[in-house]
């Protein structure tokens, strides 16, 4: 397999997690004061984990192990240590109260200083961020019951997150708790940074003055700018003309799928490969869980990018063409690659799963969107987008059969962040554009809709 850039040194999880793992320690603290001081009774699904966990005695000691592996491990760390959960209990408490809260903007440095230090966008993910980094931890979350019963918790929280109550975190500051809420002037203004600065063929529409409604499918005069809930705010539309498609009736142009930032471009990609392994190889089959059009794309070529928080989260269609057929395939939620985690001697990703990305497209939930393309040159090409923790829903708004228009929306993440690939087959000869140099490290999203490759 030929890649033209490897992700590289620890980053930013797309802005998911902050910078400083010091900002998730004091949050941590934060969490626990909180469950401490209003304590209530595990919820059902979290209450079916705990006895799947006990009733397995291998599982259980997996699962502990991970905690006390964690603990023991990030003492090396140059990090302090913070009261993070050390065992199976002390984070099932952690995790129950999370249930009733939504995803802050932005963490401060120290109580009354509102300037941002990160976002905990991933609060779940923050406090296995450690745990998932041990050998115990890999065996945990790779365990298909495990996954499961994520799978009803994170469905749990997503009831409460297209509530209204989870639209507190869009309007409420706390100086006291060092929160600076979504809609507030300094977050509006750091998503309009993200917009403006994304890069493309055409020059950026948005102009130099825009607000927030400007650019957002929003109502400024309602205090939650006219979204349902956290989740409808997540998943906001930009504004027509805000990200026009380029050359729509040139088939030779492909276009971006999501707005999101160049990960890596991979060609003459295999089939089966040891995706598990350091170098993460993508291993066609698995990435589409072994469907029969697979190995039409043996030796093919895979383009993967990743989104930010602070950015878009709808998929849209890079060709024109037809839908063939489309899945959604259940997969793990907090596992990363083993390379990647304590005995990694470059040391432990502290944003993990952020360097497992190529890893995470064989083994995380994902949506699956094969595609007929109009031009011949191109053929039959796929979407795949993928969740990355507790992304707990990848949406399919097409079906087998549709029409579709380059920019047309195919689907959307709801509850988080993630990445996504698109895959052509051998013998598809492509130039891709080159706006930001790939890799972890890319600072810019390229735009959704704008041109990323033409066809030669």
């Amino acid at each position: 397999m030929e890649t033209t850039q490897f992700i590289t040194a620890k980053q930013l999880l797309g802005g998911w997690l902050p910078q400083n793992p010091q900002i998730v320690e004091d949050w941590i603290v934060k969490i626990k004061k909180l469950t401490k001081k209003n304590p209530t009774p595990l919820i059902p699904e979290i209450a079916e984990f705990q006895n799947l966990v006990y009733s397995d005695p291998v599982l259980y000691a997996n699962v502990q192990g991970m905690f006390a592996e964690a603990y023991f491990l990030k003492q090396r760390t140059p990090l302090l240590w913070e009261p993070e959960p050390m065992t199976f209990e002390d984070f099932l408490v952690l995790l129950n109260g999370i249930m009733q809260t939504a995803p802050e903007a932005y963490q401060t440095g120290a109580p009354g200083n509102q300037t941002p230090a990160g976002m905990i966008g991933f609060p779940i993910n923050a406090l296995l961020a450690w745990p998932m980094a041990t050998n115990f931890g890999y065996d945990v979350f790779s365990n298909a019951l495990v996954n499961q019963q994520l799978k009803k918790i994170l469905n749990y929280w997503s009831k409460f997150l297209v509530t209204e109550d989870s639209r507190y975190v869009l309007i409420e500051n706390d100086p006291s708790e060092n929160v600076i809420a979504w809609l507030s002037e300094v977050a509006q203004s750091e998503m309009m940074q993200v917009a403006q600065g994304a890069l493309g063929l055409e020059s950026n529409p948005i102009p130099p003055n825009a607000t927030f409604s400007d650019v957002f499918i929003s109502d400024p005069s309602d205090p939650y700018y006219g979204f349902k809930s956290w989740d409808d705010f997540f998943t906001r539309l930009f504004c027509p003309n805000v990200r026009p498609v380029t050359a729509p009736n040139d088939d030779s142009i492909i276009v971006n799928a999501c707005e999101s930032a160049p990960l890596q471009v991979a060609k003459n990609v295999a089939l089966s490969d040891q995706f598990w392994l350091k170098g993460q190889p993508y291993s066609l089959e698995n990435m589409m869980n072994f469907d029969e059009l697979a190995p039409q794309f043996d030796g093919g070529t895979v383009y993967q990018a990743f989104l930010s928080a602070l950015s878009y989260h709808r998929w849209h269609s890079p060709v024109n063409g037809k839908i063939v057929k489309t899945a959604v395939i259940n997969g793990s939620y907090y596992l990363e690659n083993l390379y990647q985690g304590f005995y990694n001697p470059a040391g432990a990703d502290s944003s993990a799963p952020n360097n497992s990305q190529p890893f995470l497209t064989a083994v995380a939930t994902r949506a699956v969107i094969f595609i007929e393309a109009d031009n011949p040159a191109i053929g039959l090409m796929c979407v795949i987008p993928v969740g990355m923790a507790e992304v707990s829903s990848c949406q399919i708004t097409v079906k087998a059969g549709d029409v579709v228009k380059k920019g047309d929306e195919l689907g959307m993440f709801h509850f988080g962040g993630s990445t996504h690939c698109l895959l052509f087959r051998p013998g598809v000869n492509l130039d891709f554009t080159t706006y930001e140099t790939p890799g972890l490290d890319a600072p810019n999203n390229i735009r959704v809709n704008t041109q990323i490759a033409k066809v030669l």
